[in-house]
């Protein structure tokens, strides 16, 4: 409809949803769902991924993750990360690297 600028509501979503620790795909559909353009929600989330923005979202997802988790099996603290990293739409390669950085075996 235009009532708004499409380009500007839908950079302003982008930030909500980097707020709430959401991947790139979980924030296209998000946009979509609002009603944004799919091309347009693309491009956006794209020039933000470019930025670094859902990485950082990924990392902060793995940390708060990692703090809730503690003490727990490892295994265990895995999986709640893939769960909720899948859930939010981001990158299996993100999820890999942060499960293999925070997630690690304690030595003696």
């Amino acid at each position: 409809m235009r009532l708004i600028d499409d380009e500007a509501y839908a950079q302003s979503a982008v930030r909500y949803c980097a707020a709430r620790l959401m991947g790139r795909r979980g924030a296209v559909t998000e946009l979509t769902r609002k009603g944004v353009d799919r091309v347009l929600a693309q491009r956006v989330c794209a020039e933000a991924d470019s930025r670094g923005v859902f990485d950082d979202a990924a990392w902060e997802l793995g940390r708060r993750t990692a703090r809730k988790t503690a003490g727990m099996d490892l295994e265990v603290r895995r999986r709640r990360l893939w769960s909720a990293g899948g859930r939010k739409g981001h990158n299996p390669e993100i999820l890999r690297e942060i499960a293999q950085e925070l997630f690690v075996e304690e030595r003696d």
